[in-house]
């Protein structure tokens, strides 16, 4: 077997799985397939938008929603003991547009997450018969809603979902964001395969945009049953099923965007809280896969930095000519798996060569999260997640 044969047979572990990545994603269906016209009659849809200290955000948030073209809608800002003036931002715009209720979330039991007790609350205010759970950093375009609300119907769903534009500005989040949503593409593939699956370990939401059939919201308990995980939309979705309830993912990025995060701070703190404690709850393998979870989570970026430093040691002259090939194949591969998932982001792909510094980091907010193992603390508030 030649040098060249053998750094290739050697390279497979490391080039299969990011080929294959791309091929699942492209098995996804598009919110573009629904119509937006109105259904008739269109029933009443509750727009909950939990909020604590979003400042930043409400503002361009709830504008969005009261500019959606579906007839019929309310929309519930929950105030979750803001200390930034959200409240009286989202009070301010009530006042022009008798549609916009804003409230007070009740004091926070000692069992309950914030947001899903904000939720909670939304929800018990609530008038309709469709629930729509969005984000605060969320930013909606006119025909999501009309459209979302057709393809729930259209698909026999009780509860939907959508993946939208994942915004993004700063450096930072340009070098770590995709490398995120590598992992969930590779844990998850396309849409489709989520829409169509009875594992509830292979059901996933997206909490920035979770659209519900009241019956069924009400049925399983709320947001009660979920109350103390840290990725509620995970849960949520993994209960829908497990329940024998049909839920659809749909890829939305002509109709969301979402900026999660701003700084390198926020991009930590916000990723730390969820990597480890609500990634154990989608992993193989029942008891054993969560028991080597920490394993599997630190072993991801590791793979995809030791290549490179592979490369750069064979170059400098440090290692042998086999192990040049061997890195320069697997390097070109991952660059061009990284040039596709900035385009199909929506992103820069001149950021993609830098995909070995976003993976360092992603090893180094991993080392943080399972050092914190299941305690959480998201905006000045700390939890344990079962």
């Amino acid at each position: 077997m030649t040098v060249a044969l053998l750094a290739g047979v050697a390279s497979l572990p490391w080039i299969v799985p990011p080929i294959v990545a791309l091929i699942r994603a492209t098995h996804s269906t598009s919110l573009n397939e629904y119509s937006a016209d109105e259904s008739d009659p269109a029933p009443l849809v509750s727009v909950i938008i939990p909020a604590r200290n979003e400042r930043r955000n409400i503002e361009r948030c709830v504008r969005s929603v009261l500019a959606s073209r579906y007839p019929r809608l309310e929309v519930i800002v929950v105030d979750d003991h803001s200390t930034d003036g959200t409240g009286d931002i989202a009070r301010a715009i009530a006042a022009g547009d008798p549609r916009l209720t804003v409230i007070h979330a009740p004091a926070l039991p000692l069992d309950w997450f914030g947001k899903q007790w904000a939720c909670a609350a939304g929800a018990a205010a609530a008038h309709g018969t469709l629930l729509l759970f969005t984000d605060a950093d969320t930013t909606h375009e006119p025909e999501l809603l009309p459209r979302a609300v057709n393809a729930l119907f259209a698909r026999g769903a009780e509860l939907l979902s959508i993946a939208g534009v994942q915004e993004m500005h700063g450096f930072w989040e340009r070098v770590i964001q995709p490398q995120m949503f590598a992992l969930l593409a590779m844990r998850y593939g396309g849409t489709d395969h989520v829409s169509t699956t009875n594992n509830p370990r292979d059901a996933i939401a997206n909490g920035q945009f979770i659209l519900l059939r009241r019956d069924a919201y009400d049925a399983m308990g709320g947001h009660a049953l979920v109350r103390d995980r840290v990725a509620e939309d995970l849960s949520l979705a993994q209960e829908f099923v497990r329940a024998g309830r049909r839920i659809a993912l749909l890829e939305a990025m002509d109709y969301m965007s979402t900026r999660m995060y701003a700084s390198l701070s926020e991009i930590v703190r916000g990723w730390r809280k969820n990597i480890y404690a609500g990634g154990r709850q989608a992993a193989f393998g029942g008891r054993l896969g969560r028991l080597l979870f920490p394993l599997v989570l630190l072993a991801a970026p590791a793979l995809i930095v030791f290549p490179v430093v592979i490369l750069l040691l064979a170059l400098a002259g440090a290692l042998s000519h086999i192990w040049l090939i061997w890195s320069a194949i697997v390097f070109a591969v991952d660059l061009a798996f990284w040039i596709a998932l900035y385009a199909g982001m929506r992103g820069p792909v001149w950021y993609a060569p830098l995909y070995p510094l976003g993976a360092a980091m992603v090893l180094y907010i991993a080392i943080g999260a399972i050092a914190r193992g299941q305690r959480v603390e998201w905006k000045e508030r700390r939890y344990r997640s079962s």
